[in-house]
């Protein structure tokens, strides 16, 4: 079975389970420190309850690792409820100084068919208001990417950095369309990333790639080797930071399936810091690391000894840029033994010919 098939299949069938909730029950804001351009600050992140992901749900049933469609109502949000909604969640949070603001849309904030223009212009105008805020942050397939739409966002923010954020997920293209589905190639995110830099001289404009940890049918040293070579050819490619998102099991998905069956499971931390050596020794562009599902039973995981531990420093390390210090933990062992002589089974691989 082709993988668009099967993805379409889960897809339809996920969305057949999803409780409809109003547009407001699914907003949702936070904030955390962060490290921004000028180095350590705030980040207040935003989520708006936009119709959905179109490529979620087009027929090829989108990634194979991701439920974020979950987070939308699926219908279409008026452009003053979806401002109404972003300033209520921007009143919860002291905006101080060194502040970065991150909108996520469940899909791609510069698509006007899920974000409506007249909302995205006056959520920009808000945010160019507000003097503490020194980064906006978005994110967009590329397909979405232009010069036109981007020169509109940053003559809406001015003197403020706008950050556009593109899931390559991989710098392999067999990956991308065999073990995520992503729907576009290597080609396409150069082309964004091309028009992004063309801006440069004349914005403050930024981009960034978002790296997935440890695919489906995947082992666990292919998964460190990929990760490494996709910063390396981030950094290539000419975007200005890289944020790696190590698998956590999303529910609704392709990637869930095959846990369940016991044909997957999420990467080491162990991993996850190997990564982190070799790309804090090879990339000279800041690199962040997610701890999102650190040390559950659907995320990274190493053991309960020092789960805890590594994310800690891990997030420290973010801050700072620096390597984390490992300590001794005899889970170590065990790690090493799944990158040597981890396969994929045989019976994993027929599950989507």
């Amino acid at each position: 079975m082709e993988i668009q098939d099967l993805m379409s299949d889960i897809r339809k069938n996920a969305l057949q389970r999803m409780d409809k909730k109003l547009p407001v029950e699914l907003s949702a804001s936070w904030s955390s420190e962060d490290l921004l351009y000028s180095g350590k600050g705030n980040a207040i992140f935003i989520i708006l309850p936009t119709p959905g992901c179109v490529h979620a749900l087009s027929e090829s049933g989108g990634c194979t690792m991701c439920s974020y469609i979950a987070d939308s109502p699926l219908e279409t949000v008026t452009s003053d409820e979806l401002v109404d909604i972003f300033k209520n969640l921007m009143s919860r949070h002291e905006i101080k100084p060194k502040t970065a603001l991150k909108i996520f849309v469940s899909g791609s904030f510069l698509n006007e068919d899920e974000l409506p223009k007249k909302a995205r212009d006056e959520i920009l105008k808000t945010l160019n208001n507000e003097e503490n805020i020194e980064e906006v942050v978005v994110e967009s397939r590329p397909e979405f990417v232009s010069e036109e739409v981007l020169q509109e966002c940053c003559n809406l923010l001015h003197d403020k950095i706008f950050e556009v954020s593109i899931g390559l997920e991989s710098s392999s293209d067999y990956i991308k369309k065999y073990k995520i589905n992503k729907g576009f190639l290597n080609e396409d995110f150069e082309r964004a990333i091309n028009t992004i830099k063309s801006l440069k001289s004349d914005y403050k404009i930024t981009s960034k790639a978002y790296l997935f940890v440890k695919p489906i049918l995947t082992s666990e040293k292919e998964a460190i080797e990929d990760a490494v070579a996709s910063a390396r050819y981030a950094e290539k490619a000419g975007v200005d930071r890289i944020s790696f998102c190590p698998a956590t099991i999303h529910k609704g998905t392709l990637m869930e399936l095959l846990w369940r069956r016991g044909s997957y499971k999420p990467p080491w931390i162990w991993s996850i810091l190997e990564i982190i050596k070799r790309v804090r020794n090879e990339v000279k562009i800041p690199v962040i690391m997610d701890t999102s599902g650190f040390g559950t039973r659907r995320g990274p995981f190493n053991c309960k000894k020092c789960n805890k531990k590594f994310k800690n420093l891990i997030i420290d390390s973010n801050l700072s840029q620096t390597i984390p210090e490992e300590f001794k933990c005899e889970c170590k062992r065990n790690w090493i033994g799944d990158v040597e002589f981890s396969e994929i089974t045989r019976s994993t691989t027929n599950l989507i010919r």
